[in-house]
């Protein structure tokens, strides 16, 4: 068994959400130059499967047909009413020609990645263009037209498998939340800049799952400026029991890397080291991991905290051989290699972070925890 599987797709980087919206798949294309660069493509133990482009039924196990019906319509660039009604044409969510053709390979490249885990060709894979956490059943919002992960997921359960989906973006994972929220096969974990008047505005502590699905769904939403070592605190405190009572088969992951200091559409205050911390630990914890790229709007940073996560996946230490020797300011390699140098909050903006944290963890561990027979650390 090879130890990771670098999923990509020139088609995907090579898309285009226009000049002035800030998702970029061109990010894909800068993480494999810097995994090349750091000799991790081609390393003993990386594989690099062709991603295959999925069917309208692979949709179909989370989209409604008549949404599906409206996203194919938008592929030719045209307009709607029906469409806009279903979140296309927004300035989230334009119009764009071909939007469905890369629906289909995303979701395509992120089915590709789970079958090589579950198949047991690799044991973690890392589509680096997916993680749309954000779509809805019947509509598109967030960026986000198709759920690649929500799809991942129920492809898993028409499986009989066991699921735990974990996201560290930024933003809430509200698609994959309201799917499977009176679920009790999926659990669901998200850590999060709060939603009190951050999109998507969901996502609170309360929100804890319905039905048999009650205790399945856990939310960590965190405070603006929150730290690595806040944020390190409250995921060791959370997602590592959780993981541990609910015993999956297979853990989908969507890493978004806008949790970082410098991302432009968010406030949390993390760096990379942190970022990779908490890639280790979904590595070291997870029986079979699928991971999807999902946010990150430092175009530059974000292709940093891909590759050391690759780099995790891999079970590598990252090498630059070019250090010193050609450019790369812009990737970091004149300025200590991949890493960030470390930042703390501090003042009241720590205390207030650090409560915030506490408080959440706390209430979790009384609400969800017995529910899932979780030993609280």
């Amino acid at each position: 068994m090879a130890e990771a599987a670098f999923i990509y797709s020139e088609s995907l980087a090579s898309f285009d959400y226009g000049d002035d919206h800030p998702f970029k798949p061109m990010r894909a294309r800068n993480t494999m130059e810097l995994c090349n660069r750091h000799g991790l493509l081609y390393a003993i133990g990386v594989i690099r499967p062709e991603p295959r482009r999925a069917t309208r039924d692979e949709l179909e196990l989370f989209h409604d047909p008549a949404y599906l019906d409206i996203l194919a319509r938008a592929n030719l660039g045209s307009h709607d009413l029906a469409m806009l009604e279903a979140g296309i044409g927004t300035s989230d969510c334009p119009v764009l020609k071909g939007i469905y053709d890369f629906c289909l390979e995303t979701v395509g490249a992120t089915l590709t990645g789970v079958e090589t885990v579950l198949a047991g060709e690799a044991k973690c894979a890392f589509n680096l263009v997916g993680g749309l956490h954000h779509a809805g059943r019947d509509h598109a919002e967030g960026f986000c037209y198709v759920n690649d992960v929500g799809i991942a997921a129920a492809y898993c359960l028409a499986k009989g498998l066991r699921v735990a989906y974990v996201d560290i973006d930024a933003h809430h994972g509200n698609g994959v939340q309201d799917a499977f929220y009176d679920s009790d096969q999926v659990l669901v974990i998200s850590l999060h800049e709060s939603g009190e008047g951050f999109y998507p505005q969901t996502g609170f502590e309360t929100e804890i799952g319905e039905g048999k699905g009650r205790g399945y769904t856990v939310n960590v939403p965190l405070l603006k400026r929150t730290d690595d070592e806040i944020y390190l605190h409250a995921f060791k405190r959370v997602v590592p029991p959780l993981l541990d009572a609910f015993k999956p088969d297979v853990v989908i992951a969507e890493i978004g890397a806008d949790t970082m200091i410098s991302d432009p559409l968010t406030n949390l205050r993390l760096t990379n080291n942190g970022y990779e911390e908490v890639v280790k630990l979904l590595v070291a914890q997870s029986p079979k991991l699928f991971a999807a790229g999902g946010g990150g709007y430092d175009i530059y940073r974000t292709s940093r905290c891909w590759t050391l996560a690759f780099a995790a996946m891999c079970g590598i230490e990252p090498e630059d051989e070019y250090a010193g020797l050609v450019g790369g300011m812009m990737y970091g390699s004149e300025i200590g290699g991949l890493r960030d140098t470390p930042v703390q909050t501090k003042g009241e903006d720590k205390t207030n972070a650090r409560e915030q944290a506490d408080r959440v963890v706390a209430a979790l561990h009384q609400s969800v925890f017995p529910i899932l027979g979780a030993r609280v650390p």
